[in-house]
């Protein structure tokens, strides 16, 4: 039987600023517009897109399948400037900056 050694405890680590990689204000957007996509997508299942009355439903399958498409016509919105909330949301993450630094 090897015995392993005892790995030295963490060292508690000083909080300084953040540091941000580069690419961080666009890893940063690209979160933001999806959450925008996600936020139309549930707002536009309320609203109703998607739903069909009648005899000849698709049933919990067409419900589904509904949400797919919900989704997609939200990222699609997104895409095309949406409702502005991804950018808000950026703003309001990157500490009120551009995103620069």
């Amino acid at each position: 039987m090897t015995v392993l050694p005892l790995a030295p405890p963490a060292s508690p680590r000083i909080a300084g600023p953040p540091q941000r990689a580069e690419g961080h204000a666009d890893v940063l957007m690209e979160k933001a517009r999806a959450l925008e996509a996600a936020f139309l997508a549930e707002m536009l299942g309320h609203a109703g897109l998607g739903e069909t009355d009648g005899a000849f439903t698709g049933g919990a399958g067409e419900a589904q399948f509904a949400s797919f498409l919900r989704e997609e016509q939200a990222r699609a919105l997104v895409a095309r400037g949406g409702i502005g909330l991804a950018e808000s949301l950026f703003r309001a993450l990157s500490g009120g900056t551009d995103g620069q630094g």
